[in-house]
C-alpha cells in the first residue's frame, strides 16, 4: 500500500539527492519532487537517472556523478547552484553493500565501502558546508543505517562504514551548531532494494523504499537529529546495544545467522 502524500509546502526549495538512481535515494527524490521541491539527482547510473527525471516530468534534474571523485563532487555542487539555485537540503545516500565472509576476505569490498559509503559522503560534505555556512542556512542528511549501531555477523565490510557515518554526523551537528546549517542522521532498517536482495537471511521489519522515503522526509521536516525507522526494530537494536558484552554476544550467537 503506498504511503500517504506529504503535505506541501515542504521547507526546501532545492534539494540534492545523492544515490538517487535506485532504492531509498530514488524514492526520496520522487517524494520531494511530488511535493514541489526542485530536485538535483546524482548517481553513477546515467540511464537510471534519465528514467527518474522523465518520471518526475521536469521536477528532477539529473547530474551524473561518482561520489568518490572529490573534484567531480565540487563541480557538481557548483553546477547545481548555477542551474537551480542554492541547495537547501542535501540527502547523502550513496552506498554499496557486500556481505562479508570470513572464509573469503575481500579487501576490495572493504576499500569500496570506505570510498563510497564514507569518503563519498565526506566529499559531499566538504563541498556543501562552506556554501551553506555562507548562505546561513541548509540541511545535510547523512544516510547511515541501523547496521552502524554495533558489529554484526557478515557486516564487517559495511557496518564499520555506517558506524563512521554516525560518528561523522554527530561531529558535524556539534561543529555547525549556531551556523544555520542543520545536520540530520538517517538510520533505516531493512529496505527492499537491489542491495538487500543480496541477503540470504531473514530481514525483520522489511519495508519498501517508498515507505522508507516517507518516514525519512517526515523526520527531516521535524528537524530532529536522528531519523531512525522502523521504530520497533530501532528500539530492539538500541536496547541490545546497551547490554554487557557477554550477554550481547550470547544473543548474537543464538539469534543472528553467521552463514
Amino acid at each position: 500500500m503506498p504511503s500517504p502524500a506529504i503535505s506541501a509546502p515542504l521547507p526546501w526549495k532545492t534539494a540534492w539527492v545523492v544515490g538517487a538512481s535506485h532504492g531509498i535515494g530514488r524514492a526520496v527524490a520522487l517524494r520531494l519532487a511530488s511535493a514541489g521541491v526542485t530536485v538535483a539527482a546524482s548517481a553513477r547510473d546515467e540511464a537510471a537517472l534519465a528514467g527518474l527525471s522523465a518520471q518526475a516530468e521536469g521536477g528532477i534534474v539529473a547530474y551524473p556523478l561518482d561520489v568518490t571523485d572529490p573534484d567531480g563532487v565540487e563541480a557538481t555542487v557548483a553546477a547545481i547552484e548555477t542551474d537551480l539555485g542554492a541547495i537547501d537540503l542535501a540527502v547523502l545516500s550513496a552506498g554499496v553493500w557486500d556481505p562479508f565472509s570470513i572464509d573469503d576476505i575481500d579487501i576490495a569490498a572493504f576499500r569500496s565501502g570506505i570510498e563510497v559509503n564514507y569518503l563519498g559522503t565526506v566529499n559531499a560534505v566538504a563541498a556543501l558546508v562552506p556554501r551553506m555556512r555562507g548562505q546561513g542556512r541548509g540541511q545535510i542528511a547523512v544516510v547511515s543505517s541501523v547496521a552502524g549501531y554495533f558489529g554484526l555477523p557478515r557486516s564487517a565490510a559495511y557496518g564499520p562504514t555506517k558506524a563512521a557515518l554516525i560518528n561523522l554526523a554527530e561531529c558535524l551537528r556539534t561543529e555547525l551548531d549556531g551556523t544555520g546549517v542543520t545536520v540530520s542522521l538517517v538510520n533505516p532498517g531493512f529496505v527492499k532494494t537491489r542491495l538487500t536482495a543480496k541477503n540470504d537471511f531473514p530481514m525483520p521489519f522489511l519495508m519498501t523504499p517508498e515507505a522508507a522515503a516517507d518516514r525519512m522526509v517526515r523526520g527531516l521536516v521535524s528537524g530532529r537529529f536522528e531519523v531512525a525507522f522502523p521504530l520497533r526494530f530501532v528500539l530492539i537494536l538500541k536496547t541490545l546495544g546497551l547490554l554487557p558484552y557477554p550477554l550481547f554476544f550470547w544473543i548474537i550467537r543464538k539469534f543472528v545467522s553467521r552463514k
